[in-house]
């Protein structure tokens, strides 16, 4: 099993990437000067460990399942940068701190001219993250894939190493509910998955674009609602969260492109061949109404944020994402027999660890 060869390029267009991504990783060293250390400990980062990279803003809701979803699934760290909350998500995270396996930073300054974080999160994982396994995911995005309970993340990450993959691709997958956004009741803690039952199954469509050779995959529930005359502007939904990484790396559109552009063949997409996941979206819950005139009014999610400011309406009209042919969310399993994401085919035997090789 072998990841898909990107095509070739020119030789002027590989000279532009390499100078882009060293952009990219000056603007992440520079960005260290924008995080302001609250609870420092990464003295507690073992070898081998997982670590879980995160840019937020007021998401006290969301933080409790996040944190709990990922310490159960393996991973023994978490990197997180809060940008200005003031919801009580700060409070929250210093006081997960005390347990030792959180590191907590604030920034002040604009999302959208961190490159929608990405600044700040590059220099956590250049800093922190070099040969780690590092998950770079935001609170409303939780990772499952086939066979999850038998094989948390550190297992997954050996496996993906037994045949040589160095990274976990990801459709992100909107969840929704049955019934006008914003009339169900959610509490702190709670599965959001109890609430947001609902997704699409089909269709998705996807190119890899040129020069990087990213995947660009689009449809699903937002396009289907929001979107449907310009499906062009409708959410980009690979991801390529989990990476072994090394500190040359760079994402450079969210988690949906990297450079070197090798590394975007780790992901072949919907129906693809590669192991895979997916990120459930849980963007949909209850708080989702008054948040669209929050987002809209600060416009920092958008390289154009007028072009979105329709979105926000529809959504704050509290519109039914349900449909007849919606699929109500079990298990990850049913998400592979979907074809949403992929396990490890039987052929690939279990060897002995090669973490303790970094």
């Amino acid at each position: 099993m072998t990841a898909p060869q990107l095509p070739p390029i020119s030789l002027m267009s590989a000279y532009r990437l390499r100078i882009k991504r060293r952009r990219y990783l000056w603007r992440a060293f520079r960005a260290r000067r924008d995080l302001r250390s609250i609870a420092d400990n990464t003295a507690h980062i073992a070898q081998n460990d997982i670590l879980v990279v995160v840019v937020l803003r007021n998401e006290s809701l969301r933080l409790p399942y996040f944190l709990d979803h990922y310490r159960r699934l393996g991973a023994a760290h978490f990197l997180v940068v809060d940008n200005a909350s003031d919801d009580g998500s700060f409070a929250l995270l210093q006081r997960e701190a005390q347990r030792g396996d959180l590191s907590l930073w604030q920034a002040d300054g604009s999302y959208r001219d961190s490159r929608f974080g990405l600044d700040w999160s590059g220099w956590l994982l250049m800093h922190f993250g070099h040969r780690h396994w590092c998950l770079t995911v935001d609170v409303d995005e939780l990772l499952v894939y086939p066979e999850m309970d038998q094989m948390p993340l550190p297992m997954l990450t050996d496996r993906l190493e037994q045949i040589g993959q160095t990274g976990f691709g990801a459709l992100m997958l909107d969840l929704y509910p049955k019934g006008p956004l914003g009339a169900q009741d959610y509490r702190a803690g709670q599965d959001p998955t109890e609430v947001l039952r609902w997704f699409d199954e089909a269709p998705y469509r996807a190119v890899r674009q040129a020069p990087q050779g990213n995947l660009w995959l689009q449809g699903g529930a937002r396009e289907r609602a929001f979107f449907s005359n310009t499906p062009e502007r409708s959410p980009t939904l690979n991801k390529i969260p989990l990476i072994r990484w090394h500190w040359r790396y760079a994402y450079t559109n969210s988690t949906h492109a990297l450079l070197p552009r090798a590394l975007n063949a780790l992901y072949d997409g919907v129906k693809g061949q590669l192991p895979s996941g997916v990120l459930l979206h849980t963007k949909f819950l209850p708080e989702v109404v008054g948040k669209a005139a929050v987002e809209r009014n600060r416009a920092e999610h958008f390289h154009t944020p007028s072009m979105f400011d329709g979105y926000y309406t529809q959504i704050e009209a509290r519109p039914d994402l349900w449909h007849p042919e919606a699929q109500q969310y079990r298990t990850p399993e049913q998400l592979a027999d979907l074809g949403l994401c992929r396990g490890f085919d039987e052929d690939v035997i279990s060897l002995p660890s090669r973490r303790n090789q970094f």
